[in-house]
């Protein structure tokens, strides 16, 4: 039999054919899997990425909840109009505590990855109660009950500890405090603030959406948006990059 006619056995022998297709897709992920289990980590480490406090992480479950990620990506992609539009490219380890990760590449709004610190609060409190008032040709929807909504302090910790398991590394002490944390984070006169910042650096501490009294799912959004993109210094992230 001809060299260039063997590839007849496959084509006759369907038996043949699959065994052959199972063994390089077999060899095919070895070489795809086996570096994995000699990495400490696929994700580089990033000086400031932190845990979401458990405001920010209150925050994150209404942005999930409410289907935000169906409409705005967390993703900058490393390109220039990107860069240009929306700052620093996405970094893996921003994202490193996300369960499940925020990225993606539908954009009916913008990209929020960078929106930390970019409005005010009373901007988000008017932007996520009428869009229109902000931007007249939004299509996005109104959360005005957000307002109205008061976040469980209790259930909190159950998910902290959750995530946990998964990896998360919070502490014993982060979750024990979970529901005084959450409450300290919107009240900047609360007696735990200074216990509260030292368990989550970089957190800022206010009252989100501008009412007094128990946190708001209108306080635990506009945490956790004003939170994104604000833990990485990227001046000193690339005087290292360029480092190396």
């Amino acid at each position: 039999m001809s060299f260039w006619t063997r590839h007849q056995v496959f084509e006759k022998n369907s038996i043949i054919l699959v065994v052959g297709i199972l063994l390089v897709v077999a060899i095919g992920g070895l070489v795809e899997i086996t570096p994995l289990f000699y990495l400490k980590s696929t994700i580089e480490k990033v000086d400031g990425v932190r845990p979401y406090t458990p405001l920010e992480l209150a925050g994150r479950n209404v942005y999930v909840r409410e289907g935000c990620y169906l409409c705005h990506s967390q993703m900058i992609r490393p390109l220039r109009d990107e860069v240009e539009r929306y700052g620093h490219f996405s970094l893996a380890a921003e994202s490193m505590f996300d369960h499940p990760f925020q990225w993606g590449s539908k954009r009916t709004g913008p990209d929020l990855a960078r929106v930390g610190a970019k409005y005010s609060d009373d901007w988000h409190v008017t932007h996520l109660t009428n869009p229109r008032a902000i931007v007249p040709q939004s299509v996005m929807p109104g959360y005005p009950f957000l307002g109205k909504n008061e976040v469980d302090p209790d259930a909190i910790a159950d998910h902290m500890r959750t995530l946990r398991t998964v990896g998360v590394p919070y502490t014993d002490d982060q979750i024990a405090n979970a529901g005084a944390d959450m409450k300290a984070q919107a009240d900047p006169d609360s007696a735990g603030g200074d216990a509260f910042t030292k368990r989550y650096a970089k957190a800022a501490v206010r009252n989100f959406d501008g009412k007094p009294g128990t946190p708001t799912e209108m306080d635990a959004l506009i945490a956790y948006l004003q939170m994104l993109g604000t833990l990485v210094d990227f001046k000193i992230y690339n005087e290292k990059a360029n480092l190396r």
